[in-house]
């Protein structure tokens, strides 16, 4: 490659950025509403209200009844979660190394934590909570993710 080529890629990106994270480096930070869950924030991006987190799960903790409204998608790196009930009563049992895509729309009931779990998770836009009645009683997006982000005591 030539050295004008070089000098016009680095250019090109300096007007960019590209994300490199040490997840090690980050501090948990619990998620509001589950308690026993914890999570790291990797990635937040305002242009499409995509987030991705790394969560760490207590045994027997897990997320209340809630809606995608953007698709999402997570591999289990460690543990094991159980959505819509498990396998055991029609829906899915996740252990590490399974990845998953849940479509916008897609409505989980409670999403139980069977061991100790982690996951990666990304997020194509907002979840919306709600109570049984369907009343909705919170929504989290790109925007509360930072705000929940911005709690996080500084890297060690």
């Amino acid at each position: 490659m030539s050295d004008q080529k070089t000098i016009l890629d680095q250019m090109r990106n300096a007007q960019i950025q590209d994300t490199y994270i040490h997840p090690a480096d980050l501090a948990w930070v619990p998620f509001p509403g589950a308690p026993g869950i914890d999570m790291k924030v990797l990635r937040v991006s305002s242009e499409s209200g995509t987030w991705t987190v790394l969560f760490q799960c207590a045994a027997g903790s897990g997320f209340p009844r809630h809606m995608h409204l953007g698709a999402g998608e997570y591999l289990m790196i460690s543990g094991e979660m159980e959505v819509r009930g498990g396998v055991k009563a029609g829906g899915i049992t996740a252990v590490a190394g399974d990845y998953g895509y849940e479509p916008s729309g897609m409505i989980h009931d409670w999403t139980n934590f069977v061991t100790d779990a982690v996951f990666l998770f990304t997020n194509h836009g907002p979840i919306q909570f709600m109570d049984d009645d369907d009343n909705i009683v919170g929504v989290l997006d790109w925007q509360g993710i930072l705000a929940i982000d911005a709690s996080a005591p500084a890297p060690v």
